[in-house]
């Protein structure tokens, strides 16, 4: 099984090679690492995904974790995959090759970036003049329930709150997902991406689903 534990450590040598080594004592394999955020504490907050062995629960993760000096657990959950930033280069040179199938170019999109944002999923809404309708849709986003609401002020990326914004579907928000969205600048379509059971979306990750969604609003226009 594998899980996604997000973790603030001390930014200094041999921290994160400590972390690796309380891992190892346990028999978990740490499969990708991902640097989230640098915080003026001197402290990084790092995404890590790490296998453990058949029969070893993920609280011996945390045990684990926090046993090494100046280590906070932040969140954990199952995760398949790794995380792969570097797979986005890929998909927008994809997207841009299809951007005048703008179906095939969002599925694309919603394919590559939950593996990239350690995200759940992933959907592309359009809006036009009869209302809202799904685009594309990543593997395990929840389903479409029919609903047609309007998609209010997303016009930057920011974070979304299921429990103060009426238009978004319940189904998005349960066992306390978090929700993030981005438009893609001068089209009708924007980005959803959900976590269920989080942790947060922070403001380097909302940043980085504006500047993907601003590069794929830009290839859709030239197309």
């Amino acid at each position: 099984m594998s899980y996604l534990i997000r973790i603030l450590l001390p930014d200094e040598p041999g921290s994160l090679g400590d972390l690796a080594q309380a891992f190892g004592i346990i028999g978990a394999n740490i499969q990708s690492v991902d640097i989230v955020e640098t915080l003026p504490n001197n402290t990084v907050m790092d995404d890590i995904v790490v296998s453990l062995p058949k029969g070893t629960m993920a609280d011996a993760l945390i045990t684990a974790a926090t046993a090494v000096d100046g280590v906070e657990v932040d969140s954990i959950r199952p995760f398949t995959g790794r995380v792969d930033r570097r797979g986005q280069i890929e998909m927008l040179s994809r997207v841009a090759a299809q951007a005048h199938d703008v179906p095939r170019a969002m599925q694309e999109l919603v394919s590559v970036m939950p593996q990239a944002l350690t995200s759940s999923w992933a959907v592309v809404l359009r809006q036009d003049a009869h209302g809202v309708s799904r685009v594309a849709a990543s593997d395990g986003a929840p389903g479409d329930d029919g609903s047609s609401p309007s998609l209010t002020n997303i016009t930057e990326a920011r974070v979304l709150f299921p429990d103060l914004e009426e238009w978004i579907p319940e189904s998005w928000g349960l066992l306390d997902s978090t929700l993030a969205a981005a438009p893609l600048p001068q089209t009708d379509l924007v980005l959803i991406m959900g976590r269920i059971g989080g942790p947060d979306y922070l403001a380097t990750e909302v940043e980085h689903i504006g500047n993907v969604g601003a590069i794929v609003g830009a290839l859709l226009r030239c197309s």
